[in-house]
């Protein structure tokens, strides 16, 4: 079945490494159909990847080779829940380690300035706890971080 709605990612010629390397990286993700100019157009030649259709942990998306007019900013971001510490570390260094870059709070940036939010469960859990002091503790844990420490949210849960 076809999805409804479809996120449409805009990239600058790239639109192919990025799906591939999300496909390869994140759980539930995989490359779909490749899309090739028909012929010769304005911006590029018969055969150039126009798009790509990819789907990144279950969420259906295309990558337009649409140019450098509209770059990624934050104000889009992939928030990937993580189980564990090892989930955390390895979706955030592969992340980071292909020519990304660190943020704060579980945000990251990929090569091709597309944010992402390596947020693990516990984490989330922790800043929703009904006790506002275990709250605040996991959350005043968190304004320290850049990658989430797992074992420290979690002794914040605990107080």
């Amino acid at each position: 079945m076809v999805s409804k709605n479809t996120i449409c990612l805009w990239f600058n010629g790239t639109a192919l490494e990025a799906a591939q390397f999300y496909a390869a990286t994140i759980p539930d993700s995989a490359l779909g159909e490749v899309f090739r100019a028909p012929s010769d157009y304005p911006a590029g030649k018969q055969g150039d990847v126009l798009t790509v259709a990819f789907t990144v942990a279950g969420i259906p998306c295309i990558g337009l080779n649409g140019g450098p007019v509209f770059p990624h900013t934050e104000a889009f971001s992939f928030q990937i829940a993580t189980d564990d510490q090892e989930e955390t570390d390895r979706l955030w260094n592969a992340i980071v380690g292909n020519g990304g870059q660190e943020s704060a709070c579980g945000w990251c940036k990929d090569k091709w300035g597309l944010s992402w939010q390596i947020t693990p469960r516990v984490l989330s859990e922790g800043i929703a706890d009904p006790d506002p002091a275990v709250a605040k503790r996991v959350f005043e844990a968190m304004m320290t971080m850049r990658k989430i420490d797992v074992a420290a949210i979690e002794a914040a849960r605990r107080g």
